[in-house]
């Protein structure tokens, strides 16, 4: 490799087996199908070795096993899965490399720890709530006993990183609910937590179920974010993104890649990539991918435009924010019209200037939707305004 310049690359191993399907569930993920997940080690296996040869100027600095349940799958094949990856790929000694998991399925404190010696070294825990009951009614087959136990087990085997996962604005969640949850999660002492707002997506459980469901209005799910927001920062974890909140230094390296535009390749059914300038996905589509069909289902090369767009909405996704010289020096575009928006935006505190640039507030970020569309918008007009100018000969504008 002389010579070369070697880029950083985050993979991503999509493990769609679960025990139960939960009722706010979209990913692709299975049950049933257990008998599959030999097949499927080896397809994955298959797949990784064959990319590996594209990656070869690439360090590999975050591999991340997602799902479905990856701990579903079981230790020897996650192991195998592993020593592929590190066979195959160059990967750096100081790699993130991540295992979800849930409390019932996670593995024993000596399976972690022979892992942990491979390179594991974050565990993803799916907890979603500490009350049993609503476990029960989200279809989680799991209870907060075992997530405790489970968390022993983390700490027994030694893993440097646990992540706590949890949702609010789940039917019938009360604020009060929602504090105790969280005081739960924390008192376990996780290094990093993260916190979605349920979202009734089309074709789940809870969404065949959605005329029945007494769930909380969008002023009391606004409520649970900003006091997350508040009571973890008094607890030590700092908010770097919309969901995700940290101790220092121990922020999701693979989940910035997505934010920040680095370069990750995706393994399995369902799984997405955005690798050499192109952004692709798989089908997902389990018996496909077992007879080695790598069918994709999107497929396009990003232009720059489109990154442009992409950098201002992940960016605004992250407490650091939008980098302003970083911008332009990457997009060879003035900020100046964005500049005057978020001045408008911070006016109403939903916006804030920064040492280098731009971010949203906690407010923002709740309805950081609408205001990443203005300024994309804005940008456009501003772009189409530039070359009409230009078509009628007054070059200097452009």
């Amino acid at each position: 490799m002389k010579g070369k310049t070697v880029r950083p690359l985050g993979l991503y191993l999509h493990i769609p087996f679960c025990k139960s399907k939960c009722a706010y569930c979209d990913f692709y993920s299975l049950s049933g199908r257990e008998e599959k997940m030999d097949d499927y080690a080896a397809a994955l296996t298959d797949h990784l070795t064959e990319t590996a040869p594209m990656a070869a100027l690439h360090t590999v600095d975050t591999v991340y096993f997602g799902g479905g349940t990856p701990s579903y799958l079981g230790y020897e094949r996650i192991t195998q899965l592993l020593r592929t990856v590190k066979k195959q790929y160059r990967v750096d000694k100081n790699a993130e490399i991540t295992l979800e998991a849930n409390p019932d399925s996670l593995f024993d404190w000596k399976e972690l720890r022979a892992l942990r010696r491979l390179g594991l070294s974050r565990i993803s825990l799916g907890v979603q709530s500490s009350d049993d009951a609503v476990l029960r009614r989200l279809g989680r087959i799991h209870t907060w006993q075992q997530v405790v136990d489970a968390v022993d087990t983390v700490r027994r085997a030694k893993i440097p990183d646990l992540s706590l996962d949890l949702i609010y604005g789940l039917p019938d969640q009360t604020m009060e609910d929602w504090k105790k949850t969280l005081a739960d999660a924390v008192s376990l002492s996780p290094e990093h937590i993260s916190c979605y707002g349920l979202k009734l997506e089309e074709g789940t459980s809870l969404w065949r179920q959605r005329e029945q469901l007494v769930l909380p209005d969008d002023d009391l799910q606004a409520d649970m974010y900003l006091y997350t927001v508040e009571y973890l920062a008094q607890k030590g974890y700092a908010q770097y993104e919309i969901s995700n909140f940290a101790r220092p230094g121990h922020e999701s390296r693979h989940n910035l890649k997505y934010w920040t535009l680095g370069e990750y390749a995706g393994f399995g059914p369902g799984a997405h990539s955005d690798f050499g300038s192109v952004r692709y996905a798989y089908v997902a589509d389990l018996d496909l991918y077992l007879r080695g069909r790598l069918i994709l289902s999107e497929s396009e090369t990003v232009s720059e435009r489109e990154r442009e767009r992409e950098y201002i909405m992940l960016s605004l996704r992250t407490a650091a924010g939008i980098d302003v010289r970083a911008f332009e020096n990457r997009f060879r575009q003035r900020f100046d019209v964005l500049e005057k928006l978020l001045a408008e935006y911070e006016s109403h505190g939903l916006a804030r200037r920064t040492v280098n640039g731009w971010r949203l507030t906690p407010k923002g970020f709740l309805v950081s939707n609408a205001i990443i569309a203005s300024l994309t918008d804005a940008l456009a007009a501003e772009k189409q305004r530039r070359l009409e100018k230009a078509q009628r000969g007054d070059y200097r504008i452009v």
